[in-house]
């Protein structure tokens, strides 16, 4: 009685191939791992930009220290496009967010935020009256709460209202004890025409309109100007009779 074995060729070569395919794998795992350990570091970096082409940027951004806490002033420009502007005057009103931001700088972990703060800004055309509206107020506008303005104010031009859109004066961002001497800190600041916040019909058309994203964003080393109380508020007084 003979007995036959087969033998496969092929299954040492396809061993073979399944190993080395797990081996190439894993050294490119360990490739993107290393050169993501070399990548710098990217918030340190200043970023300003607007998706819909035209020219939009940070123009001044001021942090200074006083007795009673951290505060922020910061200027944006940019150009509301035609088709926002046309919408604004068939009664569209247009709901601006600003964000700050402050992290601890922290080699061992991720950074820790200490402080911060958000504003939304309305800005409505009254055809009645034919003038312009600006409401600013504390904080981002939930599901369930609308617009709680700390401050209301009529312009008889467009440019007049725009200026006090694109205005921060004297913002407290944080309190002093926030901020740890001896410790670097981080600042990001951004600014953006909130489309969320438009009427819901109106979302749907502007939906990947790219002279409906207005966006601008920075993030910086926390520079601080010690102040003194005094004259942070002439300052301010002076601010607000601009």
């Amino acid at each position: 009685m003979v007995f036959i074995t087969q033998f496969w060729k092929s299954a040492q070569p396809e061993a073979c191939a399944g190993r080395g395919w797990a081996r190439n794998f894993a050294v490119l795992v360990i490739g993107v791992m290393l050169s993501m350990s070399f990548m710098p570091s990217v918030k340190a970096a200043s970023v300003a930009y607007a998706a819909n082409g035209a020219t939009a940027q940070l123009t001044q951004l001021r942090t200074e220290r006083t007795d009673d806490g951290i505060y922020l002033s910061a200027s944006v420009a940019f150009e509301l496009p035609h088709v926002v502007e046309d919408a604004l005057l068939k009664g569209i009103a247009l709901f601006f967010v600003v964000e700050v931001d402050i992290y601890r700088d922290r080699w061992y972990w991720t950074d820790q935020r200490v402080g911060g703060s958000a504003r939304t800004i309305r800005l409505a055309y009254q055809p009645l009256t034919r003038r312009w509206r600006v409401n600013i107020g504390s904080g981002l506008i939930g599901a369930s709460s609308g617009l709680r303005a700390t401050f209301n104010q009529n312009y008889d031009t467009l440019p007049e209202a725009m200026s006090a859109v694109q205005r921060v004066a004297r913002w407290k961002v944080a309190e002093q004890a926030d901020i740890r001497s001896g410790t670097e800190h981080n600042l990001t600041f951004s600014f953006k025409l909130d489309l969320s916040q438009l009427p819901r019909p109106f979302q749907i058309g502007v939906a990947g309109q790219r002279d409906w994203r207005i966006v601008i964003e920075s993030t910086q080393p926390l520079v601080l100007i010690t102040s003194h109380s005094a004259e942070s508020e002439k300052e301010s007084a002076t601010e607000g009779a601009r």
